[in-house]
């Protein structure tokens, strides 16, 4: 099993900026992919970026340029660190932790409101 804790939500104005930060726990050894999902009331949950193990990245093309995906050095914690904020970037974000057998594990979410 794998844990998630997720912090780093909040309000926010237009053009504003917010870091999400997610601390993984558990079995995490391995090849894995850690990232951020999003979903918005009424729509479905979308990948918003994601960063393997070995340091590649990959982003939606709604938040590139905007958003920067990282991992710490003990690649157990996941940070998105979101800038030039939209009020469409409003959303419950969900940490994801996938390991090398391709389970997928989420964080409980954390709300981000940004305001117009």
């Amino acid at each position: 099993q794998v844990q998630l804790v997720e912090s780093g939500g909040g309000l926010v104005q237009a053009g504003g900026s917010l870091r999400l930060s997610c601390a993984a726990s558990g079995f995490i050894s391995g090849d894995n992919i850690m990232g951020w999902y999003r979903q918005a009331p009424g729509k479905q949950r979308e990948l918003v970026a994601t960063v393997t193990s070995g340091g590649s990245t990959n982003y939606a093309d709604s938040v590139k340029g905007r958003f920067t995906i990282s991992r710490d050095n003990a690649k157990t914690t996941v940070y998105l660190q979101m800038n030039s904020l939209k009020p469409g970037d409003t959303a419950v974000y969900y940490c994801n932790f996938r390991n090398y057998r391709g389970t997928n594990f989420f964080g409980p979410g954390t709300q981000v409101t940004v305001s117009s």
